[in-house]
C-alpha cells in the first residue's frame, strides 16, 4: 500500500490534534426527516437532533465518535447499537452516566465526549442553566 493511501486511512488511535473531535458525521439520515427538531449540546457546542432520536443517533449524526475511551483515549462509536455491549456510555456535563443507544435525546441535554470535561456534582443532574432535565430511555423509563 502506498504511503498516500496509508495517510488517508482513518486511525482508531488517540490523536495529538486538538482535544475536540472532528465534526464529520458517522450517520446520515435517510428517513423520518419530518420529526420536530430540538437542540442539545455536545462538548459545549449546540447541535440539532430530531424528537425520538436516541442520544447515540443524535451524536453520530453530528460526528464520528460518541466518546473517547477513558482507558486509552481511543475514539468509541458504540458497537452493538442495542444496549448489550457497554461501548456507548456517555456522561452529561454534570457526570450523570447515560447509555447513548437507549436514551432519548432531550431539548437542552448537555453531554461530553471526554471524561476530563465532566464536572461531577452531587445530587440530580441539571443543565448548565440550572433547569433540571431527566434522561428518557427508548422504552420510556426516566433516568
Amino acid at each position: 500500500m502506498s504511503s498516500t493511501a496509508l495517510s488517508n486511512m482513518p486511525s482508531n488511535l488517540p490523536s495529538s490534534e486538538s482535544a475536540a473531535p472532528k465534526r464529520d458525521a458517522q450517520f446520515v439520515r435517510v428517513a423520518e426527516t419530518q420529526r420536530e427538531s430540538l437542540s442539545f449540546f455536545i462538548d459545549g457546542h449546540e447541535v440539532n437532533a430530531l424528537q425520538g432520536d436516541t442520544l447515540l443517533t443524535a451524536v453520530l449524526m453530528q460526528q464520528r465518535r460518541v466518546r473517547e475511551s477513558e482507558f486509552s483515549g481511543a475514539p468509541r462509536a458504540g458497537f452493538c447499537l442495542i444496549g448489550a455491549c457497554q461501548d456507548c456510555w456517555m456522561r452529561t456535563e454534570e457526570g450523570l452516566r447515560l447509555r447513548a443507544c437507549s436514551t432519548l435525546v432531550t431539548q437542552g441535554m448537555r453531554v461530553v465526549t471526554r471524561l476530563a470535561e465532566v464536572a461531577f456534582v452531587a445530587g440530580p443532574a441539571s443543565s448548565a442553566s440550572g433547569a433540571a432535565y431527566s434522561a428518557v430511555t427508548a422504552n420510556g423509563d426516566t433516568q
